[in-house]
């Protein structure tokens, strides 16, 4: 049984990206998992993914680039204000303007730098850098 899907993908991500595997397969593909690979690829971290269709839980196929140093989930998940994402960013990314933090906003799923821009908080979900 799955606790953390979300973890699981990135951690699997990780995994081939250290061995040097190009293309990965995973299951179950949720909204979420869904939207946090489509930030990771508009970030130029990951490449395309596809779903296909499946009895139980849809399949992702994802092209990796390499450009991932380290990804993982972010727990507890913080809940952050629009002023508080300089203190995360200390805490999460080794440089500053180097990796992104993935926050669940009530706008949808972005990035801190574009929460940011649009003053809102939100609660943290993932680190890539």
């Amino acid at each position: 049984m799955l606790n953390d899907p979300l973890a699981n993908v990135l951690s699997k991500i990780m995994n081939a990206e250290k061995v040097g595997i190009k293309k990965i397969k995973i299951k179950p593909a949720s909204k979420l998992i869904k939207e946090v690979l489509k930030i990771m690829n508009e970030e130029g971290y990951a490449g395309s993914f596809n779903e296909t269709e499946d009895k139980k839980g849809n399949i992702l196929t994802i092209n990796l680039l390499g450009n991932i140093n380290k990804c993982n989930v972010i727990k507890p998940r913080y809940p952050v204000k629009s002023e508080d994402y300089e203190k995360y960013e200390k805490r999460y990314l080794p440089a500053k303007d180097f990796g992104v933090l993935i926050v669940s906003t009530t706008k949808g799923i972005m990035t801190h730098n574009q929460a940011k821009e649009k003053n809102l908080g939100g609660k943290l979900l993932v680190f890539v850098y």
